[in-house]
């Protein structure tokens, strides 16, 4: 709600200053003129863009990208999302829609069209959230390979940041398989993310990260700020994060169909208050919990309350929060080797992932 009233001043102050500044008065007491040269007029006609220029690119995605309004028991908020299924699926973050339960949730196309929408299935563990609105023949924009992108690559960011619908900013991907941690307590999201310098802001949450040929590499859901406050107006620093499409697809698909995600568990709670090498498994059961669950695949391929875990399929880890990242960005089924130090002896453990299911 204080988004408006800074634009509307920031463009007061700007003409303003223009009236002030830039007007004069000839002997005549009419306004003097520079009489600056002008171009030739041209014939109007439409402006063409090569189709993998950005201007292209935003224009063949723009029809497909939206805004999300919520109201809910804490207040209003905003965010973006995109068209997913011509059926009237849209894709979005779960912070976006949280809290719409209790409250409205609208979805506004960028034609102005505006409809009620109902929440399909959300995941706070991935940070997505399908809504469906009634509406057919939209166009969906089309999931890339998220995997395929490598750092450098150019990448375009649509939504509406601060409430500014049709946004289009642009940049490149400036790192791979960042791990993220965002949230707190049980709604911690962990993404395994791609990071990129175009500019990303409040509003544009949801909303897709796209590649050269338009389609979506990433979906936008947070940014870095500043430590000790600076950052608190939480504006862009040139770091943003999306949720890689891959994961974005696998999970879009569990909840359109059972309105519920799965996401892969190793079984064993790691003590964050370690300071060595790698990841250290609780020595003992933290508040009544098991270190390691009993009969999960941690158990299941010998690992025990103290061991370190020193690298995933040969990448080292030096967080909790890397291996958790790393772990959720794979699926339930999937084959993991991990390297395990038990006192000072190490040794390869290969570990079959289990599936959690959202609630």
């Amino acid at each position: 709600a204080w988004v408006a009233p800074l634009v509307v001043l920031a463009l007061v102050a700007g003409f303003a200053g223009g009236v002030v500044g830039g007007r004069t008065w000839g002997d005549d007491g009419r306004p003097a003129t520079a009489d600056l040269p002008r171009a030739p007029e041209a014939p109007v006609a439409p402006v063409q863009r090569d189709a993998s220029s950005v201007a292209g690119i935003a224009a063949g995605v723009l029809p497909s990208v939206v805004s999300i309004e919520v109201e809910s028991a804490e207040g209003a908020g905003s965010g973006s999302g995109f068209v997913l299924r011509e059926d009237g699926y849209v894709l979005t973050n779960n912070h976006v829609v949280a809290g719409a339960g209790d409250g409205g949730l609208v979805v506004v196309f960028s034609d102005g069209t505006q409809l009620d929408g109902t929440v399909v299935g959300a995941t706070s563990e991935y940070d997505l959230a399908v809504v469906k609105v009634e509406a057919t023949g939209l166009t969906p924009l089309p999931l890339g390979d998220s995997d395929a992108v490598i750092v450098g690559d150019p990448v375009v960011a649509v939504g509406a940041p601060l409430g500014l619908v049709g946004t289009v900013t642009t940049g490149i991907v400036s790192a791979r398989n960042r791990p993220v941690v965002a949230g707190e307590g049980n709604d911690q999201t962990f993404i395994n993310a791609l990071q990129t310098d175009a500019a990303i802001n409040p509003g544009n949450s949801g909303g897709p990260l796209v590649d050269a040929t338009g389609q979506v590499v990433g979906i936008n859901s947070a940014i870095a700020q500043l430590p000790g406050g600076l950052g608190a107006a939480g504006g862009s620093i040139g770091l943003g994060f999306a949720i890689p499409s891959n994961q974005a697809r696998r999970t879009a698909e569990q909840l359109i169909t059972t309105g519920r995600a799965t996401y892969p568990v190793i079984g064993v709670l790691l003590d964050s208050a370690y300071t060595g090498e790698g990841v250290r498994v609780f020595e003992q059961d933290p508040d009544g919990s098991p270190a390691v669950t009993p009969d999960g695949p941690a158990d299941r391929a010998g690992i025990r309350r103290g061991d370190v875990i020193l690298s995933v399929d040969g990448r080292p880890v030096t967080a909790s929060e890397e291996l958790i990242v790393d772990i959720r960005a794979r699926e339930p089924g999937e084959t993991v080797v991990l390297k395990v130090r038990t006192g000072e002896r190490e040794r390869d453990v290969r570990v079959r992932l289990d599936g959690l299911t959202s609630d």
